[in-house]
């Protein structure tokens, strides 16, 4: 092969192997281009897809709402507070102590040291706690709490000690910032979860209700009243070594419980064995004889049937009286006679049996029916107490003793309801612990005449002024009330050992607010009581204690420039001693 053919057949290939290489370079960039475009495409698919599914899902499925977003983050129960928005009733997270000897595996000791040495390091955190019993629960190798609620820092301690077994467990608790007080009214809430008692119980579903549990449930109840009451009923009860004391704090127009205390009390943050004794609410479940705290009702009644027209008109008081076996007679002796005012002041058996027997049993009863007093006591809590009521028609003895508060049981409750109607008009509404509103109180039914509520004011305050309830008065607040002292029933007849002491208020009386309930259960003549066991001396001086306490914090404060007007009566009373 000649030179220039050679070239040209080399420079020949050259150029072929030239265009080799870049078609192979062009289809490699288009390769790669396409595997480019394939996966920014299986990208958009992908986003596009999940666009989609978050439109379906916004669309059409059950997707939360702001409001299930925010239950999550509300606690499991909601709150109670008083009617000034004071929290009576909490729910927070809080750290446990629980025992689960299983943490070092099956086959592992339950304890790293000996559990006499883990219950002392465990007592010198909780100084309460009984070392030798939970040494013994150690040992015994159950699981199970050590201990409720305690602080991170205790948890801190604890954990120190390097016990695998000794767990903290994070947990919703139910608190009582105000611990004991009001107890009865709220209740508890108890390992399963549940209201028990009071309000807890009442209001269980609704506390536990995700779309009702953002907001507090409101009471009736006023704290700092809910103390007052509490304070001076502990006190009187101490004093006069009483074994139990009752009071009520009544919104006459409203039928608001602006407090309830039922003493002893019990702790709902800690319900042990000694709480447990203390859980019956003496106010609502228990019914007593009230005594003499009857005669103002009965004496009510017979002006609201005109029966009593004149309050001068005199009835014999020196003698018993004596009807079907059974006599009637005063604590001592008055005098020949008495008029109806003299009657409440001194507070006369006889004289009020007369009054009862001239109204006649059908009349009384009818007004005793119209209080409540022959059914449960309304109010919202469980516990309520069954009245004792002489069934049939009331026989004349029936009719007599129940006019002074015997033969006949009810709770306190029943007799503020009954005060609240007897001083607010006449008109006898259900007690409630919800706050009720401006202007939205139950309408109630009349019981009494308006012209026979304002009577019942003067008597009521005469009876504070110049009687038996002298020791109730508290200067410039209009106290107006009756003492009732009354044994006790027991095997064989009445127990004259035992006596139930009440004072039953109302203030101011020129306008009744509230009405005032204090109670004590046995209580002992000490010489704080100078001897003496009647409500003269004990539950009077309660009320005289408590009124001055609340009329401020309620908006009432005290006027000696105003009263209610007792002129045309006055004169027809002298000062009495009574009870």
């Amino acid at each position: 092969m000649t030179a220039p053919a050679l070239a040209i057949s080399v420079s020949t290939a050259i150029s072929s192997g030239r265009g080799e290489l870049v078609n192979v370079r062009q289809r490699s960039l288009l390769m790669a281009k396409w595997r480019v475009l394939w996966v920014v495409a299986g990208f958009l698919l992908i986003a596009l897809t999940a666009v989609l599914r978050l439109a379906f899902l916004g669309l059409f499925a059950n997707a939360p709402t702001h409001q299930d977003m925010a239950s999550a983050l509300l606690p499991p129960r909601g709150d109670i507070v008083d009617r000034n928005g004071v929290p009576l009733a909490r729910a927070f997270p809080a750290y446990s102590l629980w025992y689960n000897p299983a943490a070092l595996g099956e086959g592992g000791p339950p304890l790293v040291r000996k559990p006499a040495e883990v219950a002392a390091a465990l007592a010198a955190v909780f100084p309460d706690l009984d070392a030798q019993t939970v040494a013994r629960r150690l040992a015994e190798g159950r699981p199970g709490y050590l201990r409720r609620r305690i602080l991170p820092e205790d948890a801190n301690r604890i954990h120190q000690l390097g016990e695998p077994a000794l767990e903290f467990p994070r947990e919703t608790e139910r608190f009582y910032p105000q611990g004991s007080m009001a107890a009865h009214v709220l209740g508890f809430v108890g390992a399963d979860g549940h209201g028990h008692i009071g309000m807890e119980q009442v209001y269980d579903q609704r506390l536990t209700d995700p779309a009702q549990r953002g907001a507090p449930a409101v009471l009736s109840i006023d704290a700092r009243v809910q103390g007052a009451l509490e304070d001076e009923l502990m006190k009187g009860m101490l004093e006069s070594n009483a074994i139990g004391a009752a009071g009520i704090i009544l919104d006459v127009d409203t039928g608001e419980v602006l407090a309830l205390a039922s003493l002893p009390a019990f702790n709902p943050n800690l319900i042990d064995r000694a709480g447990e004794g203390h859980i019956f609410n003496r106010v609502t479940n228990q019914v007593y004889e009230l005594g003499s705290t009857f005669k103002p009702i009965s004496v009510a009644a017979a002006i609201d049937a005109g029966v009593v027209t004149d309050m001068s008109r005199r009835y014999q008081s020196n003698r018993p009286l004596e009807i079907g076996g059974f006599a009637i007679r005063d604590s001592h002796s008055f005098g020949a006679s008495l008029n109806v005012p003299e009657s409440l002041v001194h507070s006369s058996n006889i004289v009020t049996a007369q009054i009862a027997d001239q109204l006649g049993g059908q009349r009384l009863n009818a007004t005793m029916r119209a209080l409540g007093m022959d059914q449960r006591p309304q109010i919202e809590l469980p516990a309520r107490g069954m009245p004792i009521w002489p069934k049939g028609n009331w026989s004349r003895i029936t009719t007599m003793t129940v006019s002074y508060g015997h033969g006949i049981a009810v709770t306190p409750l029943h007799l503020a309801s009954a005060y609240a109607a007897m001083v607010n008009g006449g008109i006898w509404r259900p007690a409630t612990l919800q706050k009720v509103e401006p202007g939205q109180a139950v309408p109630g039914r009349r019981v009494f005449k308006a012209s026979t509520s304002a009577r019942m004011r003067q008597l009521l305050r005469m009876i504070v002024d110049v009687g038996t309830g002298r020791k109730a008065d508290a200067p410039g607040f209009r106290v107006g009330g009756k003492t009732g002292s009354a044994e006790k029933p027991g095997v064989g007849g009445y127990r004259r050992s035992s006596l139930v002491a009440t004072f039953a208020a109302a203030f101011p009386m020129d306008r009744p607010r509230y009405v005032v309930i204090a109670m004590l259960d046995e209580p002992q003549g000490t010489a704080a009581t100078s001897g003496q066991r009647t409500a003269a001396w004990n539950t009077a001086p309660i009320v005289g204690r408590v009124v001055p306490r609340i009329g401020p914090l309620l908006g009432i404060m005290p006027d000696a420039s105003h009263d209610v007007d007792i002129s045309d009566i006055a004169p027809l009373v002298a000062r009495g001693d009574g009870e």
